[in-house]
């Protein structure tokens, strides 16, 4: 495995496992709401299941307008809840 690949690797293994332990210490503590968790779940594995398929559709030119349009519309909320109220 090259350097890089072995990086990302102890990466996610790390986030993962840091992932999980907050996960348990929350939930023993009893500050977990699990019926949200569940539908993020759900929303998170149909979005990613539908963003492959359009991404394998239609291409590389689909994934970086969606991107940019993404990141265009989260620059121009946050200048908004920034500065909307002074305007």
């Amino acid at each position: 495995m090259h350097t890089s690949q072995h990086t990302t690797a102890s990466a996610k293994l790390l986030n993962t496992t840091s992932n999980v332990a907050a996960v348990a210490l929350f939930a023993w503590k009893g500050h977990v709401w699990w019926h949200y968790g569940a539908a993020m779940a759900l929303a998170n594995v149909a979005g990613s299941l539908l963003g492959a398929r359009l991404a394998i559709k239609h291409g590389a030119g689909f994934v970086r307008g969606v991107f940019l349009l993404v990141v265009t519309a989260l620059i121009a909320k946050t200048a908004w809840d920034a500065y909307g109220a002074v305007l």
